[in-house]
């Protein structure tokens, strides 16, 4: 009987590979060196590849810079996506029959979002992610407007929409805005001051019964928005 054989990869199977290791270790070393401390080489090396696949691929280490940006954004889509997609449908169809959406769904829905940026947030995967937004907000460069447009905006977008149906107010609103920012701030602190976090609950990692409390204190930041008007 003939013994059957793997088929070889071809060239552009060989490329994507390569494409592929360059764009996801070079969002680690860019997190961790900053686009000028991390060198040609270190990039290279790191990704297993041949110092001229950054050219070849890339045009250079500025298009490997955006590039790697871009696929950032793509990723914590990836994660976010079908939530994402149910919150705009809902919203478009809300739009197109002139109908006011309930406080409540929006409430429902903004919880949903809160418990999944959370986490996602406190997941192993989205530290090297988050050295990299880091140091695009205290420096923004093209990289911060690709990770901005694609994914930051929209999703900001969504809550702050959300939470002015819950407040009662117009979204374009500076207080709305504002609410919206603080709000996203306090999902942010999770990823952004994650070892903190673990000394103050006195965790040593985040496992299923330490996300579980999380996902709560998410649900309690939605149900908080708009109790001060309630208490007046």
């Amino acid at each position: 009987m003939k013994k059957e054989t793997s088929p070889q990869p071809t060239k552009q199977d060989r490329g994507d590979i390569t494409r592929e290791k360059l764009l996801t270790s070079s969002i680690d070393v860019f997190g961790r060196y900053g686009f000028d401390g991390a060198s040609t080489r270190l990039l290279a090396e790191t990704a297993g590849v041949n110092l001229q696949a950054i050219p070849y691929y890339f045009g250079g280490k500025e298009g490997l810079y955006i590039a790697a940006a871009e696929h950032l954004a793509s990723m914590i889509l990836g994660h976010v996506a079908e939530l994402r997609t149910a919150i705009i449908e809902r919203l478009a169809q809300i739009d197109h029959d002139g109908k006011a959406m309930e406080p409540t769904e929006a409430r429902e829905l903004l919880t949903q979002m809160a418990q999944r940026m959370v986490a996602l947030f406190v997941s192993r995967q989205s530290e090297s992610w988050a050295r990299f937004i880091i140091r695009e907000q205290m420096e923004p460069t093209e990289a911060f407007e690709r990770v901005y447009a694609n994914v930051m905006g929209p999703m900001i977008g969504m809550a702050r929409r959300l939470i002015a149906t819950i407040l009662g107010e117009t979204a374009q609103s500076e207080h709305v805005r504002l609410k919206t920012m603080s709000f996203v701030g306090s999902i942010l602190v999770f990823r952004m001051a994650h070892a903190a976090m673990l000394r103050q609950m006195e965790w040593q990692t985040i496992g299923p019964d330490e996300l579980e409390i999380l996902r709560r204190h998410a649900a309690d930041l939605v149900a908080a928005l708009g109790s001060e008007k309630a208490g007046r």
